[in-house]
């Protein structure tokens, strides 16, 4: 096994992704020299390069630093999502550098801690951030690797030199989150996604189950209800959990005051009453019950609980309110699966009764548009109006047939267009909306403050 000790410099391929970025900042807090790739400038390569992580984005054996064509005390991680042809992989695996998958780095930091990893296809990273900001306010504390910027810790990586507890995402694409073996650990949802890894959907189903079977003996794992896991072979606790459905933890006397939700939740020991959270969206109320779930097994007390939740001020990219004035709502969200849109969706009407919604949505992948381009017509239908923007492809190469129409014709609403991203500000200056919303998984983001500068030189 490696040991990080005999490390001196790391090296990302990729580093401008989520969970890249955390384990450069990590190891950039460890003393090491951090550099690496991405293919584009964003807000957080940015950030990373003010933090000292040298960072390019030209794929290029010739712009590896010298300090990291140094075979000895180099370590390379990399993304999967990384195609075959990256001449930099291929500079580093032709010279054999020891190279590790982001999930690989990430289960050896884990292995010596214990850890809460909270998987599923969606609602992850908000649960993984509510536990970690729980912990927080604990004298046990944590480490935490997020897969969105928290806005509470300003970061996605919390750092407690002293604490034995970690929380991180256990993501399921490529595997990936069988390199852990969690103390703890949360199931969110099981929906069909990177069938382009699984195949299918039981394969993918069949892999979480492969997943749960790592919880240590002395843990537990908590699982929404009703998901489809074969529970008979884990030797932990298990708890289940919902919004409204009777499960072992659930919640209840749920009600809506000024965006602030207040409900009861119903415990395996008793009740814990009135919390709140401020972070608008009926889904999230059930994401609070998750992480509720985790922190009470861990004995958190309910008044920590209570005053963590209350101060919860969610994740950029999650139903991220960006303006909000008299006549206008404009909100972000990482959404990029159906189910997620359509919660998403549901939680604006309910949040603002009688207002039009004007969605503008970036398909994420080829395939995920391929597999599921009913599913999202479906849910994107629940707009009043929608503005489609072209497949962000990321790692894969177009498909033929396949593209932003591929949804857009199944779409049963009147208002609804494909816009090219070079003409989407030019379009929004022509419309009124009311209620606005961003959502993708692509690049998407880097629309949020030209848009939100057109309503605010427009008030």
């Amino acid at each position: 096994m490696i040991s990080f000790d005999t490390i001196a410099n790391v090296y990302f391929i990729g580093a401008g992704g989520i969970g890249m970025s955390a384990l450069a900042r990590y190891f950039n807090a460890l003393g090491k020299k951090v550099a690496g790739y991405d293919r584009t400038p964003s807000s957080l390569t940015s950030q990373l390069i003010k933090e000292g992580i040298d960072i390019h984005f030209k794929d290029s054996a010739d712009h590896i630093p010298v300090l990291y064509r140094k075979l000895e005390g180099t370590l390379v991680v990399y993304t999967p999502a990384i195609p075959d042809d990256h001449q930099e992989l291929n500079y580093f695996r032709k010279n054999a550098f020891t190279m590790l998958k982001r999930a690989e780095v990430l289960g050896l930091i884990t292995r010596n801690k214990k850890s809460v990893a909270v998987a599923g296809t969606h609602g992850k990273t908000t649960i993984a951030t509510m536990i970690s900001w729980i912990l927080s306010h604990t004298e046990a504390s944590c480490s935490a690797f997020l897969g969105g910027i928290s806005k509470n810790f300003n970061s996605n990586l919390v750092l407690h030199s002293q604490s034995e507890w970690v929380v991180a995402e256990a993501d399921e694409y490529d595997r990936s989150f069988l390199q852990l073996h969690p103390y703890a650990a949360v199931i969110t949802s099981m929906d069909a996604d990177h069938l382009d890894i699984y195949g299918n959907l039981q394969e993918l189903h069949r892999s979480f189950g492969e997943f749960i079977t790592q919880i240590s003996n002395k843990g537990f794992l908590v699982i929404k209800k009703g998901l489809p896991v074969d529970l008979s072979l884990l030797n932990c606790k298990v708890f289940t959990y919902s919004m409204n459905e009777m499960a072992d933890y659930h919640a209840s006397s749920v009600r809506l005051d000024k965006a602030v939700y207040y409900f009861d939740v119903n415990t395996p020991s008793g009740l814990i009453r009135s919390v709140s959270l401020n972070h608008p969206g009926l889904l999230n109320i059930e994401n609070a019950v998750a992480a509720i779930a985790v922190a009470h097994q861990l004995d958190c007390e309910e008044d920590i609980i209570r005053n963590a939740l209350a101060t919860f001020s969610g994740n950029q990219r999650r139903f991220d309110v960006i303006l909000k004035t008299e006549d206008l709502i404009y909100i972000d969200d990482y959404a990029h699966h159906p189910r997620e849109i359509e919660a998403t969706l549901r939680s604006l009407k309910e949040l603002y009764p009688g207002k039009r919604i004007t969605g503008i949505f970036q398909p994420h992948l080829y395939s995920r548009t391929r597999d599921l381009a009913l599913d999202f017509a479906r849910s994107l239908s629940l707009l009043d109006e929608l503005i489609l923007l072209d497949i962000y492809p990321a790692r894969e190469k177009p498909i033929r047939g396949v593209s932003a129409d591929s949804i857009l014709r199944h779409v049963h609403i009147k208002d609804k267009m494909i816009c090219r991203n070079s003409e989407l500000l030019n379009v929004l200056k022509q419309k009124h909306v009311e209620v606005l919303i961003t959502m993708g998984a692509g690049d998407i983001d880097r629309f949020i403050e030209p848009i939100k500068k057109i309503y605010i030189d427009r008030a």
